[in-house]
C-alpha cells in the first residue's frame, strides 16, 4: 500500500513539475499579498515577519509585519536585525565557492593536505584519532552534508542533549545526506587553520560589502541594539536576542531583511562567481532520500521526493520547480524561522525571516503567495502548516498537498 501511495504522488509530481503555471515575473498585488500575510500571522500566531520579494534577480519588496519587540510594542522594519541561524550556512559556503573560482581551494581535496597536522591531533578534534575516515573528507563533502557526522556531536542519535556528547563517523563520508553543523564549522577550522583565513573578515570582504550588507554580521555589534528582534516561542514568550561573541559559519549570523535579500538577489544572479563557477555551486552531489531533514540520523529512506530530484549542492538544497531548477536554505532556531527560496530561471526568490517559533507554520502559504505553485518539499522540511496539524502524522510528496 506504501508503494501504491508514493507512485500516485510522484505521478502528480511529474505533472506538476513539467506542466506547471508561469510565475509573474513583475507584478506583485500589494495589497493582496499584505492581507494575506496578515491575515496567517494572526490566525497562527505568528509574532513577527520579514518578506522579502526578488523578480528576475532584483529586490522589488521589502516589507516587515507584526512586531519585533512586543514589550515595547516596537515594529518589524526592513532593517531589523534578525537572528539569520542557518542561513549563515548558505552564505559562508558562497564565500567559500569564491575561493573555489579563484583556484585557492581544491573542492574535492581532502583536507588532510590543507591542515598543517592530522586533524585529531587538534584537541576539538581528538574524538576521531584511530579512524582514519576523516582524511575522506573534503571541502565538498563538508558543505552538501555528507560528513556522516551528527548534526551537532551534543545531539547523538537516540540520545538527549549531551554537552559531553563524542564527535563520530555514523557512516562514510560522502555516502548519503545527514545535515550537519559539525561539517561547516570544520570547513571554517580548515581555512583558519589550515589557510590562514579569518572567516568574519572573509564574508565581510566578499559577501557583507559587495553586496551592501551594513546591518549583517556573524558576531554582535552594539550598533545593532537600536532595532533588534526579540524571538518568541510557540506561546509567545519572549526568548530574548543573543548576542553572538565567536564566530561560527554553522550559525551566528545576525542579519536584516534588506541585507539578506541583497544577498539572495545576487546569488540567484550568481554575483562574484564565473559562470562555471556558479553552475558548480548550485549542481546537486547527493541526492536526498530520508523523509524528513531532521533528526539528521534514524529518518527512515522514501521515494516520495525524487519526482523533485530533491538533493544538496554547495550548502543549499536544490529540487526541480515547476519552472526549472530551484534553490533554497532555512534557517531554524527557537524563536528564529526563516527561508531563502529562489528559482533559478526566471531568477524570482522569496525571503521570509520571522523572530517567531511559529512562523514555519505559515511558510507554505507565504511561498505559494509569492511564488504559486513550486513543489518545495514543506513536509521534508517540517513546514506543518498552522490550520492542518494532521498532515504532521502522515508523510506527503510535493505538491500533492497545498495549504
Amino acid at each position: 500500500m506504501r508503494g501504491f501511495v508514493s507512485f500516485v504522488m510522484l505521478t502528480m509530481l511529474a505533472g506538476c513539475v513539467h506542466h506547471g503555471a508561469t510565475t509573474p515575473a513583475h507584478d506583485i498585488d500589494r495589497a493582496a499579498l499584505d492581507a494575506r500575510a496578515t491575515q496567517l500571522m494572526h490566525d497562527a500566531r505568528v509574532t513577527g515577519l520579514g518578506l522579502a520579494v526578488i523578480r528576475d534577480g532584483r529586490v522589488v519588496y521589502l516589507k516587515g509585519y507584526g512586531m519585533r519587540d512586543v514589550a515595547q510594542q516596537l515594529p518589524m522594519q526592513a532593517d531589523t536585525v534578525i537572528y539569520g541561524a542557518s542561513l549563515t550556512k548558505a552564505a559562508f559556503a558562497y564565500a567559500v565557492m569564491g575561493l573555489v573560482d579563484e583556484g585557492k581551494l581544491a573542492p574535492d581535496a581532502s583536507i588532510a593536505g590543507m591542515l598543517p597536522k592530522p586533524l585529531p591531533s587538534y584537541e576539538k578534534y581528538a574524538d576521531l584519532a584511530g579512524d582514519e575516515r576523516w582524511r575522506k573528507l573534503t571541502p565538498r563533502i563538508l558543505l552538501n552534508h555528507t560528513t556522516g557526522f551528527a548534526n551537532f556531536r551534543y545531539l547523538q542519535p537516540g540520545k538527549d542533549y549531551d554537552p559531553n556528547g563524542k564527535l563520530m563517523f555514523y557512516f562514510d563520508p560522502g555516502t548519503r545526506f545527514a545535515y550537519s553543523g559539525e561539517g561547516i564549522n570544520l570547513m571554517q577550522f580548515v581555512l583558519e587553520e589550515g589557510k590562514g583565513m579569518d572567516v568574519a573578515t572573509l564574508m565581510h570582504d566578499r559577501l557583507f560589502t559587495p553586496f551592501d550588507m551594513p546591518r549583517t554580521s556573524l558576531t554582535w555589534r552594539d550598533d545593532f541594539s537600536g532595532n533588534v528582534a526579540i524571538g518568541y516561542d510557540e506561546n509567545g514568550k519572549a526568548l530574548g536576542h543573543k548576542q553572538r561573541g565567536s564566530v561560527r559559519a554553522a550559525g551566528s549570523m545576525d542579519t536584516t531583511l534588506h541585507d539578506y535579500a541583497n544577498l539572495a538577489a545576487a546569488m540567484v544572479r550568481g554575483d562574484g562567481l564565473s559562470p562555471a563557477a556558479y553552475k558548480a555551486w548550485l549542481a546537486p552531489s547527493i541526492r536526498i532520500h530520508s523523509l524528513q531533514q531532521f533528526p539528521t540520523m534514524g529518518m527512515p529512506d522514501t521515494t516520495d521526493n525524487d519526482g523533485i530530484g530533491l538533493g544538496y549542492a554547495w550548502g543549499v538544497g536544490r529540487f526541480e520547480s515547476p519552472e526549472g531548477p530551484a534553490f533554497f536554505k532555512e534557517g531554524h532556531d527557537d524563536g528564529a524561522n526563516n527561508l531563502m527560496l529562489c528559482v533559478v530561471r526566471s531568477r524570482n526568490c522569496v525571503l521570509l525571516l520571522s523572530n517567531s517559533s511559529n512562523g514555519e507554520s505559515i511558510f507554505p502559504a507565504m511561498v505559494e503567495a509569492v511564488l504559486g505553485k513550486t513543489c518545495f518539499p514543506f513536509y521534508w522540511n517540517s513546514y506543518i502548516p498552522y490550520d492542518h496539524p494532521d498532515w504532521r502524522k502522515e508523510p506527503f510528496a510535493p505538491c500533492t498537498r497545498l495549504p
